[in-house]
C-alpha cells in the first residue's frame, strides 16, 4: 500500500508540473498552440501521447529507485551519538525512537515539501550493522557521513 501512496503522490506532482509548463507556455506566448489544441495533441496523437504515459510510467517507478537502504558496520546503542551527528548535518532531526529504531525527518518545511512529505529517515540494528532506510537523498547524505563518523571513532 505504501508503494501505491507513494506512487500516487508522486503522480500528482509531475501533473501539477506538467500543468505549470502548459500554463507557462500558453501565457508567455511560446505556444502556438490554443490550451484545447495543446491538450488534443498530447491525448490523440502517438508523439504527444508519450509525455503522459512517460508521467506514469515515472510515477510507478518512483518508489523502486526513491527510497534506499544502506547498512554501515556498526552498533545503534554504541554509535547513537554519531548516528544523530549525521543526521544533524543531513538535515534532519530525531523525532522519535521505538523499540531501538531512530526516526528522523528533515527540519525545513521547503524540502519536506520537495519530498512529497514522504522524507522520514529510519536507522536501526540489522546484524553488526546499522541499516538506514528512506529517501534516496537523505540515506545517501547520512550514509556517507556516518561510515566517515565511526570510521574516524575506531582510528
Amino acid at each position: 500500500m505504501r508503494y501505491f501512496i507513494r506512487s500516487l503522490k508522486y503522480f500528482c506532482a509531475l501533473c501539477v508540473l506538467l500543468a505549470v509548463l502548459v500554463a507557462f507556455n500558453l501565457n508567455t506566448g511560446i505556444a502556438s498552440l490554443s490550451l484545447k489544441e495543446t491538450l488534443y495533441v498530447m491525448f490523440h496523437t502517438p508523439r504527444g501521447a508519450m509525455l503522459p504515459a512517460a508521467v506514469v510510467l515515472l510515477a510507478a517507478l518512483y518508489p523502486k529507485f526513491g527510497f534506499i537502504a544502506r547498512r554501515i558496520e556498526g552498533d545503534t546503542a554504541k554509535h547513537r551519538t554519531q548516528i544523530v551527528n549525521a543526521m544533524l548535518a543531513s538535515g534532519y532531526s530525531l523525532r522519535s525512537e521505538t523499540d531501538g529504531v531512530l526516526h528522523f525527518r528533515t527540519d525545513s518545511p521547503v524540502q519536506r515539501a520537495a519530498m512529497l512529505f514522504d522524507d522520514e529517515v529510519t536507522a536501526r540494528q540489522e546484524g553488526n550493522c546499522i541499516l538506514l532506510a528512506g529517501n534516496r537523498r537523505g540515506v545517501a547524505r547520512a550514509a556517507y557521513r556516518l561510515d566517515s563518523y565511526i570510521q574516524r571513532l575506531e582510528k
